[in-house]
């Protein structure tokens, strides 16, 4: 089976993370903290950024119409995301992950079945992870899912203190979620996408929406990430029936 660059880069940063929570005496200052979120947000807006920009072709004219075709495309995926009502999913998701975690601060030491149990849907669950796995699968492009490594090896630092060193078994459940979804864009969606001349739309709503991801963590706005998901199936479809 082939492994996909961006799930192994996802599931050593967790393992990373779990090794350096457990040799750490200190938790991590809250100065240090703050620079990881502003450097981890300037990554998120630049690799989106460069996304967009390695998927725009042609003239001027073209690259506008391209653009504006997948920014609608997003703005459709949002409100089919709403109906869809798949942040409701996501939030409840991450509000059962939230009361484990709750109880482990409470009366540390938590289980370490809750600890797992917790990290895997907190890190299966985050849109940039789906968005880096469907980039990675179609254009080898890993780089965000680097960046949700960072991410998430910074959070085991503080879930091994609360849950112990079990909790850097959700590597796993990660790796093959995140592996096993861009295996899937790369043999099943891109040979569709290629024929139709239409993967580079996915790409473009990949971009934008990753941008959006930047919003949430430089905390400027709530933003409901998992409703806008839809746009990346939506953004090739409609290029392919507008021709």
């Amino acid at each position: 089976m082939t492994i996909a660059i961006g799930a192994f880069l996802n599931a050593l940063g967790i393992l990373l993370g779990a090794l350096a929570g457990l040799a750490a005496r200190h938790p991590v200052a809250a100065r240090t903290q703050h620079f990881f979120k502003s450097a981890l947000g300037t990554f998120t807006v630049f690799y989106g950024l460069r996304l967009v920009y390695d998927n725009v072709h042609g003239t001027v004219f073209a690259t506008l119409k391209q653009l504006l075709l997948a920014a609608v495309a997003v703005v459709l995926g949002y409100w089919i995301g709403k109906i869809l009502r798949l942040q409701t999913v996501s939030n409840r998701l991450g509000h059962h992950a939230a009361q484990l975690i709750a109880a482990a601060q409470k009366n540390p030491p938590g289980q370490s079945a809750a600890g797992f149990t917790a990290a895997t849907l907190l890190f299966c669950a985050a849109p940039l992870g789906i968005l880096g796995a469907v980039a990675d699968g179609l254009e080898n492009y890993f780089y965000l899912l680097l960046v949700k490594a960072v991410m998430d090896g910074l959070a085991m630092l503080s879930f091994v203190k609360m849950f112990r060193w079990p909790v850097a078994l959700a590597a796993v459940p990660v790796f093959l979620f995140l592996n096993g979804l861009t295996l899937a864009v790369q043999l099943g969606a891109q040979p569709w996408l290629e024929a139709h001349a239409v993967a580079n739309y996915v790409g473009l709503a990949a971009g934008i929406v990753t941008g959006i991801v930047a919003l949430v963590i430089f905390e400027i706005r709530r933003v409901e990430l998992a409703n806008y998901l839809p746009a990346l199936v939506v953004a090739p479809l409609l290029a392919h029936w507008l021709g």
